[in-house]
């Protein structure tokens, strides 16, 4: 990583209908974590960092990864209007990479935000 990105904390997390876990800003030179997930073990925490920071690293703009309001994860990329470098395609390639490669984290991390943000029964959420 060329900079090391400043750490943020946010609020409410909430970004119209869906809630933000953690995202990165290239412009910026920011990682920002919802402390409504403080509680998600720090070893995810820092895999989540790296994801966030690694990919704005190599394709820029800014990324985040949330919850919509089923509890799926999205992710998600964009790009300031001004910005040449950005390569969409890559973008789209590259969040195609860490949905295949981290699979398991996302699946995880879905049931906890269903358990314990959506207050659905666990045994319900497990059966699935």
């Amino acid at each position: 990583m060329s900079e090391e990105l400043e750490n943020t904390v946010i609020d409410d997390g909430m970004d119209g209908d869906r809630m933000v876990l953690c995202g990165a800003n290239a412009y910026d030179k920011k990682y920002y974590f919802n402390k409504k997930f403080e509680k998600i073990p720090e070893s995810i925490q820092k895999d989540l960092h790296i994801i966030c920071v690694l990919f704005t690293e190599e394709v820029g703009g800014i990324f985040t990864i949330a919850f919509d309001e089923d509890g799926e994860i999205i992710l998600d990329n964009r790009c300031d209007e001004s910005d040449i470098v950005y390569d969409e395609v890559s973008a789209g390639l590259l969040i195609g990479q860490i949905r295949k490669n981290r699979t398991e984290l996302f699946e995880s991390l879905k049931a906890y935000y269903r358990v314990l943000i959506l207050g659905e029964d666990v045994d319900s959420v497990l059966a699935e």
